[in-house]
């Protein structure tokens, strides 16, 4: 599904991000990636979705080489991912619904299939009864359960959450988590960049701990503890 091979990232400022990263997941995982600030992850998963090239190695995403494709063509490898912020990204003028709505319009969805379709994730993400509230008008965990209806809205193979819980308590955290869960449980897999340890707790999943752009351990054991 995902294959990184032998890559490097390295800055103009002479920064190596990522040092040769050897990687596979699986279709369907749910994986933890954690580490110091700083230590690679965000890197890492901003060459998944193309924001960032790499400097040298190949990564493969559902059988095609992402690091050979053209700039004008990103936009269709994007359509198979959901991509989740720790500060949500909500456009602030817009409803719940319409936040939605325009990550459909987005890549052509049929006209008739957009309301039923927002409503469908709305009500999956429990937020259905607040689609015509404002982002203002929504708690932080709130606005997050928008932000992942938006980014199962054209319904992804996979999905990206940079620290999607970062600025949340540990209950919405936990909410958060367990709406992932079923996502995942549904085929999606399910890559998630996180500080938080008791999350880890939690929810133990494979886990792979990056230190200074390399990765210093890859586990499934069920409890796993790590300095971040």
């Amino acid at each position: 599904m995902i294959k990184f091979t032998n890559v490097d990232k390295i800055y103009s400022d002479g920064n190596k991000s990522l040092d040769n990263i050897n990687l596979g997941i699986k279709q369907g995982e749910f994986v933890f990636l954690v580490g110091h600030s700083g230590a690679g992850k965000s890197t890492l998963l901003k060459l998944l979705t193309r924001e960032e090239k790499i400097s040298s190695g190949r990564i493969s995403v559902r059988g095609e080489d992402i690091t050979k494709i053209k700039n004008s063509k990103i936009h269709n490898h994007r359509r198979y991912l959901g991509i989740i912020f720790q500060d949500f990204k909500l456009l602030k003028e817009k409803t719940v619904y319409e936040n939605v709505e325009i990550a459909m319009r987005a890549v052509g969805a049929n006209p008739k299939n957009i309301k039923p379709r927002v409503m469908e994730v709305l009500d999956k993400v429990k937020i259905a009864d607040k689609h015509n509230k404002y982002p203002s008008e929504l708690s932080g965990g709130e606005c997050q359960r928008v932000g992942i209806a938006r980014a199962i809205a054209n319904k992804p193979s996979i999905i990206i959450a940079d620290e999607c819980t970062g600025n949340l308590d540990i209950d919405n955290s936990v909410a958060i988590l367990k709406i992932l869960e079923k996502i995942n449980e549904e085929g999606v897999t399910v890559i998630m960049a996180t500080h938080d340890i008791e999350i880890l707790k939690l929810f133990p999943k494979r886990t792979i701990e990056i230190e200074s752009g390399k990765i210093l351990k890859d586990t499934k054991r069920e409890s796993y503890e790590v300095i971040v």
